[in-house]
């Protein structure tokens, strides 16, 4: 699989912009704020539809203009297809596929894969556990498009019981004798009580529908994990060139004997999850009812890495750190190697700059035989020569692109 162009329309900060890309090593090249990673960004777009540097889509859109667009020509076994994306802040992106509309954006999701490695990456192994989440949910989605709607439907739910929890608070305080605050809003000739028990059974029908969904997304995110530790490991070894082991593990917050056997690598049948679900979010009722949001669920989860023995949070070394997050990425390309049986494109955002030269040099060696590199850097001395002069470079200044072959 690779990307044989990519053109932009009012994305970041190019009014318009056309890369010829092929096989094999691009690196774009240029100072800090020129536009290079806007360039990779797109493509991860493209890929994800979301962007690795921000949460909302205002951002991509060139200041002054309405809306943005991305085409991308995607090539995978020897077919071609053309995806365009309209990004329109504060309204529903539209999508077409060979130039053909889409009802749901979100049906493009497969036909590129891409994987991304950035210094935003640092935060898998030092930032909070909902960067950790989103990249597991991301690589179950370039794994299967199909779960995308699975996290969809579960931010729905949570969404949905959260308002729940939320509204009724002033009724779970009043039938507690606990009346801070504004009191409950009732039905003519209702009660305190009748107006609980109501509540108590929308929340049940949302606990059942959060529970169904939520072991969905719990037992893939279980199967994910435990085919990418060995590909992690194997990566991490050949990166780092340490004795140290990593380790991956799933912290959940299913009741705690079901939780202690999802930490040791086994993976519960999806019933038996939602049971576990179920018995956790009864559970902490009171709990959720005092704060008026939902604590159990996949979206309270964690991915702890771990390396020899120490949690990697807060004892890994900075280079530790760079290599665990790196082998993070390239296990997830090796994984998606592996089920795809072609590769996606691997995208280093000014990753090199970071990494010793024998990590760089190493680097270089794992990802020489990839379908398509896009690399981008500040200076040329910070890619490894045994790429650089492999493939194509392209000069990014003030949002140009001027293409140089290889020598």
């Amino acid at each position: 699989m690779h990307l044989r162009h990519l053109e932009l329309t009012d994305f970041r900060n190019y009014e318009r912009a056309d890369l010829p890309l092929a096989p094999g090593v691009t690196t774009l090249l240029g100072r800090n704020g020129q536009g290079k990673t806007n360039l990779v960004e797109a493509a991860g777009y493209v890929a994800t539809l979301s962007s690795h540097r921000v949460a909302t889509d205002a951002p991509l859109v060139r200041a002054g203009a309405e809306s943005a667009v991305v085409r991308a020509a995607v090539v995978r076994d020897g077919r071609e297809t053309m995806v365009e994306l309209q990004v329109v802040p504060g309204r529903a992106n539209r999508a077409r596929l060979n130039r053909s509309p889409l009802t749901r954006p979100r049906d493009v999701l497969g036909t590129l894969r891409t994987v991304l490695f950035a210094p935003e990456d640092l935060s898998l192994v030092k930032g909070d556990p909902e960067q950790r989440r989103r990249f597991l949910d991301d690589l179950l989605v370039a794994r299967q498009p199909r779960w995308a709607g699975v996290r969809s439907d579960y931010d729905k739910a949570l969404r949905q019981r959260n308002a729940l929890l939320r509204s009724a608070a002033p009724l779970w305080r009043a039938s507690r004798g606990r009346g801070r605050g504004s009191g409950p809003r009732l039905a003519p000739g209702e009660s305190v009580e009748e107006a609980r028990e109501s509540a108590l059974s929308t929340l049940s029908v949302w606990d059942a529908h959060l529970a169904q969904v939520g072991a969905a997304l719990l037992y893939a995110r279980l199967r994910l994990l435990r085919d990418l530790v060995p590909h992690l490991r194997a990566d991490y070894g050949a990166i780092a060139d340490a004795a140290a082991v990593p380790a991956a593990s799933y912290r959940s917050t299913l009741p705690e004997a079901m939780s202690a056997r999802v930490a040791a690598g086994e993976v519960p049948e999806q019933e038996e999850l939602q049971q576990g679900l179920l018995e956790a979010l009864a559970a902490a009722r009171g709990t959720e009812q005092e704060r008026g949001v939902t604590v159990v669920g996949p979206h309270r989860d964690d991915l702890v890495l771990a390396l020899g023995d120490l949690p990697a949070k807060g004892y890994a070394s900075h280079g530790e750190s760079w290599s665990l997050a790196l082998a993070l990425r390239l296990g997830a390309f090796h994984l998606l190697r592996t089920d795809l049986g072609t590769d996606p494109v691997l995208v280093l955002d000014d990753v090199f700059a970071e990494l010793d030269s024998g990590r760089r040099e190493r680097l270089a060696a794992l990802v020489a035989d990839c379908e398509q590199v896009l690399i981008t850097a500040a200076v040329a001395d910070d890619v490894p020569s045994g790429l650089a002069d492999s493939g194509v470079v392209v000069d990014v200044a003030d949002g140009r692109l001027t293409v140089r072959e290889p020598a």
